[in-house]
């Protein structure tokens, strides 16, 4: 059976910061030298696929990989905010510690209810987060017919994705983990969804 589409599905290198996991969500910044590199080596790794355009975050630590790997593909590149990593409200750069300490009962609201908890401040719960995510995929794997992409994402971003192409319910969501760099390949058929690699 032709399949009607392969994603190569990325997560942004290493981000300023990491080494305290924060949670940036829509904030906005910059990958360190080794985030650099990382997408350098997925540039590389990735130089002789045929593609027909590049999708990405608008995000600069997605948005710098997707340009990184433009360089050896001759083809359009989008920038979409609808691939924004979910907002996390009242959390937005603070770190896992800060959050454990300074929002005890909201997090053991979360744990009880994973999918539909909304987090304070507007932030979004992880099933208004996975409906704005499904939407714009639907729509780019149907501009895309036929055709093999790159989109250069976020770590929830990804998870949505997978989850989708795997059959899991979002309640899955981080059984599956997903490197700073790493590439997930999916295929896509008229009936079906064959992923080829995750977190690889």
């Amino acid at each position: 059976m032709k399949r009607m589409n392969r994603i190569y599905l990325i997560r942004h290198g290493q981000i300023n910061g990491y080494e305290n996991f924060p949670i940036f969500g829509h904030t906005d910044v910059d990958l360190t030298e080794t985030g650099i590199l990382q997408m350098e080596q997925m540039a590389e790794r990735l130089r002789l696929v045929e593609v027909k355009a590049i999708y990405s975050s608008d995000l600069k630590r997605s948005a710098t990989g997707a340009r990184l790997i433009a360089r050896s593909h001759d083809v359009p590149v989008y920038l979409l905010p609808e691939l924004r990593e979910m907002y996390f409200g009242d959390w937005e750069g603070l770190t896992l510690s800060q959050i454990r300490e300074r929002f005890p009962e909201e997090l053991q609201k979360r744990q009880a209810d994973l999918v539909q908890y909304e987090i304070p401040g507007d932030g979004e719960s992880i099933g208004r987060f996975s409906e704005r995510i499904l939407h714009c995929f639907e729509r780019i794997l149907a501009e895309q017919k036929d055709n093999d992409f790159v989109m250069v994402a976020h770590g929830g971003v990804n998870r949505v994705i997978l989850c989708k192409a795997l059959g899991l319910d979002l309640s899955r969501l981080f059984n599956m983990h997903q490197d700073y760099g790493c590439l997930n390949i999916i295929d896509y058929f008229p009936d079906s969804t064959l992923v080829r690699l995750v977190n690889g």
